[in-house]
């Protein structure tokens, strides 16, 4: 299982970066970062900067058949510039067009958004983004974590840092699906 993590270089909430990186090797999986631009990422505490984490990969570079999914974490920031990246934007697309998983938290549903994957599909985020997901076609729940299977691809989400234990179980539960399937 190789799992792509997709990230600004800086703007990240690091809780919900590491916790799914790490529940993606316990599983013994490979995770991946992924960023527009080599060297490092900047990570915060909310609003506050934390650890930088060296970039694995350019996004120009990494090509979606070599994963098996995609993890997008949030902070406000780091969604915010990925929508902006025409080349991440379009990597998240094809996950979509390639019909395998992305598990998403908090703010990253910005960018799906922009990617124009959350139409007539179920998801749930940081509550401020629900008038984003309904006018981009999509529906809005609160819940802990919504596995949304209706459509070409599942997709994974969460509201919040408290729902990462939730999130980490479904999306490895996809992840494993999906690799098990290309094996």
């Amino acid at each position: 299982m190789r799992i792509a993590f997709l990230v600004a270089n800086e703007g990240v909430e690091q809780v919900e970066l590491t916790e799914p990186w790490q529940a993606v090797r316990d599983a013994g999986g490979e995770a991946v970062l992924v960023a527009p631009q080599a060297g490092e990422v900047q990570a915060f505490h909310h609003l506050t900067a934390a650890d930088t984490f060296p970039v694995d990969l350019t996004v120009d570079r990494a090509s979606v058949t070599e994963f098996d999914g995609l993890v997008l974490p949030g902070g406000v920031a780091n969604p915010d510039a990925l929508r902006l990246d025409g080349e991440a934007v379009a990597f998240v697309k094809a996950f979509r067009d390639l019909g395998k998983p992305i598990a998403a938290i908090c703010h990253a549903p910005w960018t799906l958004i922009e990617a124009d994957v959350v139409r007539a599909r179920t998801l749930t985020s940081w509550p401020s983004l629900q008038t984003d997901i309904r006018n981009a076609g999509g529906t809005w729940v609160d819940e802990e974590v919504k596995v949304c299977t209706d459509g070409p691809n599942p997709l994974v989400t969460s509201r919040k840092p408290d729902d990462l234990p939730a999130f980490n179980a479904a999306a490895l539960q996809e992840f494993s699906a999906q690799a098990g399937a290309a094996a």
